[in-house]
């Protein structure tokens, strides 16, 4: 019974055998087996029957393997495909002794299977020549059968999914042949491989058929020693002096993955198919729905690809052999494309802007762990990274204050105190954990990534808007005098202008349309502000005397990009949705007036910016209202850190100082004008008006006035020159007589002169504004001795322009187009003056006003009263500002009669910089002039300086002139006394001829009552 099982058992096994290999030890008609002929007539020689074995198995293999003229890979698969089928079929077996040897011959078949594949991918030419060992060209005959087993139909965007060779991996062969392997016989395997894989993404763009490639890569490394392949690969990164960032991302295996992207890369390394073409051309003539659905398409396919490029780094990083060279090859990716911080980048040794915003969202993904609401692991976070690390160059960077010889001179001196102390040594300093690694990695790959795109994008944002611009000219040339060459001028501005659309569509889907991604980065950059507040001792004011070195040395794009993030995400509808944004705020108002920790005042100006994104009027969202009105430290400081940012700003150090700081102030204006309508702030105004108004208060004052003055001349000498232009544009006849290039010059230079009218009347109106509604309230530091002539002469000047005799030549079409809306700025003129009239109780402003010998005329107010009632205006205002008029006239009379009382004034009492009579003369210390005090205050205003040497020179250092103040008072006195004397001759003359004259009238009655 025993030997009857026995057989019965070898002809299983002989059966199952057979049709797993397809082969036989007897002559069959099945064309599909081979017949083993010479391994048959051996068994017969040693008489064994003639049935497939256990012990058969490899030498059967061999065998078939020599003879077949099927690709060995090819066959060793199916070999593999039939014993997984064959095991299926032993589930329904009842003999479980039979069952059980069964299915370990299959196990056994399965496993020999494997390894002769790997014996094949190893030596190609063991068992046939090279051509059958491929299965596509040098691609590897794996690869085809890893895309199957990983392959979706919903992996093509407008195509077919698969991989394309009609391969499928039968199930559980892909593991096999990966899971128990060492890695030296899977590194020649796995070399090609990690190749092809590269090969098959490296021109495939963000709509391209990618996905099975990049899930084959996660895949793989998801094997241990698969990982440490691909990081021993020669091009995990690549090596040589001729490597830049270019080639680290279209030589490396990872690199060419995250080349996947929507954003347009240079020509030379475009990918296919191209996603402005077929997702946004012609954008102008679709619908928005049709829009909307190209951007949702590419930010799924831009999340699917990222999460897949997280998880292969993620697996890389969890496996300790491997951990460290995902950090290498991160640094040296860093370090290559250096230069991509610059305004502008070389394409060919710089990577592409798609794979640093995929490399930054990825890195984003990796921070989450310690992204959270409460920051629990910010304590990880060690700020010395920058100084100390081997990895990355941070120390070279810019710093916030620090100078690099400062930061070098640090470093040396804390080494030196290390070694004296036996402390931690910079070695050891250098030895951080992964967060603090990651951290500053990403901070850095945001700086290259998505900052440098969002910089890149808003550039394009206003190429394009010149490109409309100078269309609409050229529209308008045509429309005057039509030209063959302007035809084609205006055909190729269309080309041009549709390819910046869709560039601009394409950079918008990858970061403009991705809320989730953005609020990642504000998640990251929070962490950042509060590490940085952090060194200096935490969200509390008022800073330290000193800024702490470790802060100073900190980067400055770290903050920098921190503002930039904050207003760009401020354009995304739902960016801010659910997110707090108090820190940023407690930064802000820590930072924006403190020049001694942030040295470059253009960060410091930026962050006006953001308030300017968050103002509530602007962007609406409660969240943003929240920080200005309920933020503590906000309704404690930030009016004063505005107006103290107002004045520094006047020397920024840059060569375009001047034009900048009208920008930077017409920010701040605006902010400031927004926060007068929030009670608590408006309150801290005032206190701040009274306790500062001959110090910070009265410099705010000075460059208010200065800039609204300026403004609104070079406008209205623009306006000017812009009608001029007007009316010879307008003469058809002389027009026709210019040629081309002069009619394109004068069209574009008063398209330049429209640009610069707009823009300076729209700073003067609210510098104007912001005055008008300061004054109603806040009068006491306009009447200042150092002010209030200033003050005067401003409005005085302002009303010769808008009431004076040339305001008719002020007179446009269109004046709103050019925010010029003289009615309103006459009626916001006169309030100012009738707010300080208001306030003044000494009869200092009208003086102020009668004393301006270059606008003031005392016609002009009731010219503007005039106007002022024909357009409406109230009543109560036109009366004061008449009295107001009617005082200066007076004064104009009284002063004239002083001056004429005083003759000759002597040349020393003289202020020698405006040629008047000094009333407090001092002596400047280091050239030793004496001039009056209230002139030389309204200098210093503005200049630190000795007007007459430029010595450095402050208010405390002035000299009273004690002697010569006595001796111009004696001279007013006696020519007072002198004055009164005439009075008092002159009246009594007076009183004698009327004396007399009531005599003799008295005397002509008398007779006339006698007769």
């Amino acid at each position: 019974m025993a030997t009857t099982m026995q057989k019965s058992l070898a002809e299983y096994k002989d059966i199952v055998l057979r049709k797993i290999f397809l082969v036989s030890l007897v002559d069959s008609n099945d064309v599909r087996v081979v017949y083993l002929e010479q391994t048959a007539a051996e068994i017969l020689s040693k008489g064994k029957p003639l049935l497939l074995s256990r012990d058969l198995l490899e030498r059967v293999l061999v065998d078939r393997l020599s003879v077949s003229s099927e690709p060995p890979f090819l066959y060793l698969v199916s070999c593999y495909r039939r014993a997984y089928e064959e095991g299926r079929k032993m589930g329904s077996m009842k003999d479980k002794i039979i069952k059980s040897e069964l299915e370990t011959l299959v196990r056994q078949a399965k496993s020999l299977s494997v390894s002769y594949c790997r014996i094949h991918l190893s030596n190609p030419d063991m068992f046939s020549s090279s051509e059958k060992g491929k299965i596509d060209g040098n691609v590897s005959p794996l690869l085809p059968l890893i895309l199957s087993e990983v392959s979706s139909s919903m992996d093509v965007f407008g195509g077919s999914a698969g991989s394309g060779s009609g391969i499928v991996s039968p199930p559980g062969f892909i593991e096999e042949i990966f899971r128990d392997s060492d890695l030296e016989s899977l590194e020649p395997i796995l070399r090609g491989l990690y190749e092809d894989l590269r090969g098959s993404v490296l021109r495939v763009s963000a709509i391209g058929n990618f996905q099975p490639s990049l899930r084959a890569l996660s895949m793989l490394v998801s094997f241990p020693n698969c990982a440490k392949a691909l990081v021993n690969h020669q091009w995990w990164v690549p090596k040589g002096a001729y490597v830049n960032g270019r080639v680290m991302e279209i030589t490396s295996i990872l690199g060419a993955f995250f080349h996947i992207s929507a954003i347009p890369d240079h020509t030379a390394f475009m990918s296919k198919p191209d996603v402005g073409q077929e997702c946004f051309a012609e954008a102008s003539t679709r619908t928005s729905a049709d829009l909307h659905s190209s951007f949702i398409t590419i930010k799924n396919v831009r999340n699917n690809l990222n999460d897949g490029l997280k998880r292969v780094l993620l697996s890389l990083l969890k496996n300790t052999e491997t951990k460290e060279s995902v950090l290498h090859f991160l640094a040296e990716v860093i370090t290559k494309n250096s230069s991509r911080a610059h305004m502008q980048i070389n394409p060919i040794t710089c990577a592409s802007s798609g794979m640093f915003v995929n490399l930054s969202d990825v890195m984003l993904r990796l921070c989450e762990p310690f992204l959270d609401a409460r920051l629990t692991k910010k304590g990880l976070i060690d700020p010395t990274y920058v100084l100390y690390n081997t990895r990355l160059d941070l120390k070279e960077l810019t710093a916030l204050h620090a100078s690099s010889d400062e930061v070098k001179a640090w470093i040396d001196n804390d080494t030196s105190e290390s070694k004296a102390n036996s402390t931690m040594s910079s070695s050891e300093k250098s030895k951080y954990t992964f967060t603090c690694e990651c951290f500053f990695m990403t901070a850095r790959v945001l700086n290259l990534g998505l900052l440098k795109a969002i910089s890149d994008f808003k550039r394009l944002s206003q190429n394009l808007l010149k490109l409309e611009d100078t269309m609409s000219m050229y529209r308008d040339m045509k429309a005057q005098s039509p030209s063959p060459q302007l035809e084609l001028d205006i055909a190729s501005l269309e080309k041009e202008i549709e390819s910046h659309s869709q560039e601009k569509f394409c950079y918008e889907a990858q970061i403009l349309r991705d809320e989730v991604f953005l609020q990642g980065a504000m998640a990251f950059y929070r962490l950042m502000v509060v590490r940085l507040v952090d060194c200096v001792g935490g969200f509390i004011m008022p800073l330290p005397a000193t800024c702490p070195m470790i802060f100073a040395s900190m980067p400055e794009h770290f903050v920098e990009d921190t503002l930039e993030l904050l207003i760009f995400a401020s354009r995304v509808p739902k960016a801010f949705d659910g997110f707090k944004l108090d820190e940023f705020m407690n930064f802000i108002i820590l930072f924006m007036a403190s020049s001694e920790f942030i040295r470059n005042p253009y960060i410091r100006a930026k962050m006006v910016e953001v308030l300017i994104c968050w103002m509530p009027n602007r962007s609406k969202p409660a969240a943003t209202a929240s920080v200005f009105e309920l933020n503590s430290l906000s309704l404690q400081y930030l009016v004063r850190i505005l107006l103290k940012l107002y004045v520094d700003i006047e020397f920024t150090g840059s060569h375009s100082q001047f034009y900048d700081k009208f920008n930077i102030r017409h920010n701040i204006v605006e902010l400031l004008e927004y926060l007068w309508s929030v009670p608590n702030h408006r309150d801290a105004w005032k206190r701040i008006a009274k306790e500062e108004e001959k110090r910070l208060y009265l410099n705010v004052l000075n460059f208010l006035i200065n800039d609204s003055t300026y403004l609104l001349d070079e406008s209205l000498s623009k306006i000017l020159e812009i009608k001029e232009l007007e009316a010879e544009m307008l003469n058809a006849a002389e027009w026709e007589k210019k040629t081309a290039e002069e009619k394109q010059e004068r069209t574009s230079h008063f398209h330049s002169l429209e640009n610069i009218i707009r823009s300076d009347m729209k700073l003067a109106n609210e510098d104007v504004g912001m005055l008008v509604f300061t004054s109603e309230e806040i009068t006491t530091p306009f009447l200042l001795a150092e002010m209030v002539e200033r003050v005067a002469n401003m409005l005085n000047y302002f009303l010769l322009q808008l009431v004076g005799p040339q305001r008719k030549c002020l007179r446009l079409k269109d004046p709103e187009k050019y925010e010029f809306q003289p009615k309103l700025l006459l009626k916001q003129i006169v309030k100012i003056y009738v707010h300080l009239s208001r306030g003044d109780k000494e009869n200092i402003f009208p003086t102020a006003i009668s004393k301006d010998d270059r606008s003031y005329n005392g016609d002009l107010f009731t010219a503007a009263a005039n106007i002022l009632g024909k357009i409406g205006e109230d009543g109560r205002l036109i009366r004061e500002f008449v009295e107001l008029g009617d005082k200066a006239k007076v004064l104009t009379s009284e002063a004239l009669d002083i001056e004429a009382a005083l003759g000759e004034i002597p040349d020393d009492f003289l202020d020698p910089i405006q040629c008047t009579l000094m009333k407090d003369p001092v002596i400047l210390p280091s050239s030793r002039t004496t001039v009056d005090r209230a002139v030389i205050q309204r200098h210093l205003l503005s200049h630190n300086s000795d007007p007459f040497n430029r010595s450095f020179l402050t208010q405390d250092m002035l000299i009273p002139d004690i002697e010569l103040k006595a001796k111009i008072e004696a001279f007013i006195r006696s020519h007072e006394v002198k004055k009164h004397e005439g009075e008092l001759s002159t009246q009594t003359t007076k009183t004698t001829v009327q004396s007399r004259d009531e005599e003799l009238r008295l005397y002509k009655t008398s007779i006339l009552s006698k007769q």
